[in-house]
């Protein structure tokens, strides 16, 4: 097989793969040290998981996104100096248990009127909630949620109240293998006493990926779109570059994979590197999203409902953030998949079914509608069995000098876009600790592919 080599450089730059929110801020991060970065992306636009597509004035995300403003993520942005635009949403709204609506207790008042608890759960609500901030949320790594509501919560009311909140804070849907301690850290984050709750992004999270994507720029990042790496090559050292689809190789003085914890993996068996964990621990986190663009809104002030006992969301975004043009609406209506399999269209119609609830009309006023029936807020479940976040793989590949990770699946430190964020800061700063970056390229004849 014919390997094309690409034209050398002074310094062998370090390759960035994979251009979603990860990738992007590791890239700045380096590239800003004054570093020579070039970032490989499988698709034409940067953004992954982070792109919002605009239609008619309405900015769709890929299904509800919330930045926590206490998280790794927010602090990342910051100190890029990446400004965010966008409005923290009410946190009154309503539950959905069995056919009737109930007032969510998200204050005094609509804690005492809700019939959503019984009064010994609005008690045991009282007493729990002002003992969550001191919890070691790493003592219940290795057990699940399951097993830790039995535990902690006596009340069967509230008991299925906090699990609907775990399933809107993780976006996880697996009581009997996501591990406890991920979970009380994410309620814990988003009921912090100072820098509480989440924001919606105005113009979507594209705003994120368009402003990284600009500081690269200025930073000197190289940009490959397109480009999809087949293969990491490696020496005696450890990575010396990689090679393209095409098989082109690029030299490289280390490599960082912010991809999908799948993705890395096989990039990983293919290079004939040891794979960061087994195929077996990598289960998906799904969901099923309706996305919804209205003209008119016909009840405007429904702008949150959260099942109880079914796992369904639904948030009027446009009420907090721009996301839709005046007099108009952006909804999502989400199902949090577990491990069952239901047929897309019997999901469709469950999410239109509650979206007839709380907008009736909505159809008559309907401009688009996105049914997304798996999409993938997380790549890989923080499994109690593996010991929750501390079980992650850490942001150095094993056995391969030069070889690092980022991704919502690594590091130890917050959960979807906040562990991504950490992983890409702590990986960035890895690869200038060991040096990798400072080594000049090998001369392309010696590059093995491996």
């Amino acid at each position: 097989m014919h390997l094309q080599t690409t034209p050398e450089y002074d310094a062998a730059p370090v390759a960035v793969v994979g251009g979603g929110l990860a990738g992007l801020i590791a890239a700045v991060k380096l590239a800003r040290t004054g570093r020579a970065v070039r970032l490989f992306d499988r698709a034409r636009h940067c953004g992954g998981r982070a792109t919002t597509r605009v239609h008619d004035g309405f900015h769709f995300n890929l299904g509800p996104h919330a930045l926590y403003r206490a998280g790794a993520a927010a602090q990342a942005l910051a100190e890029l100096g990446v400004q965010i635009a966008g409005k923290v949403p009410p946190t009154s709204g309503v539950a959905l248990i069995g056919d009737r609506l109930e007032r969510l207790p998200s204050n005094t008042r609509a804690l005492v009127s809700t019939r959503l608890l019984s009064w010994r759960g609005k008690l045991e609500l009282l007493r729990w909630s002002s003992a969550l901030q001191r919890l070691d949320a790493r003592a219940y790594d290795r057990q699940t949620v399951a097993a830790w509501l039995v535990e902690q919560i006596q009340q069967p009311d509230l008991r299925r109240l906090v699990e609907a909140f775990i399933r809107l804070t993780t976006y996880t849907n697996d009581p009997l293998h996501l591990s406890a301690g991920a979970a009380v850290a994410q309620l814990q984050l988003g009921t912090h006493p100072r820098h509480g709750g989440v924001l919606y992004l105005d113009g979507g999270w594209q705003s994120i990926v368009d402003a990284l994507r600009h500081a690269a720029t200025v930073a000197g990042v190289e940009f490959r779109p397109a480009a999809r790496v087949a293969r990491i090559t490696t020496d005696a050292r450890g990575a010396t570059g990689v090679v393209t689809a095409d098989d082109r190789v690029w030299p490289a003085a280390a490599v960082l994979l912010a991809l999908p914890a799948s993705e890395a993996c096989e990039l990983c068996a293919a290079s004939r590197l040891m794979s960061p964990r087994p195929p077996r621990e990598v289960v998906a986190v799904r969901a099923a999203t309706l996305d919804v663009a209205l003209r008119r809104v016909p009840r405007p002030k429904q702008t949150f409902c959260l099942g109880i006992d079914r796992p369904l969301y639904y948030s009027l975004h446009s009420a907090s953030a721009q996301l839709a043009p005046a007099g108009g609406g952006l909804i999502h209506v989400l199902k949090y998949l577990g491990r069952e399999e239901a047929s897309h269209e019997t999901v469709r119609a469950e999410l239109e079914t509650l979206l007839d609830r709380l907008q009736p009309g909505w159809r008559g006023e309907l401009v688009e509608a996105r049914f997304l029936p798996a999409v993938v807020p997380a790549s890989a479940l923080d499994l109690a069995d593996h010991g929750g976040a501390a079980g992650r793989p850490g942001v150095r590949l094993a056995r391969a000098p030069g070889v690092y990770l980022a991704g919502d699946w690594v590091g130890s430190e917050g959960m979807l876009v906040d562990a991504s964020a950490a992983s890409a800061v702590a990986a960035a700063e890895a690869v200038l600790a060991d040096g990798f970056a400072d080594r000049r390229p090998l001369d392309a004849q010696h590059v093995v592919c491996r």
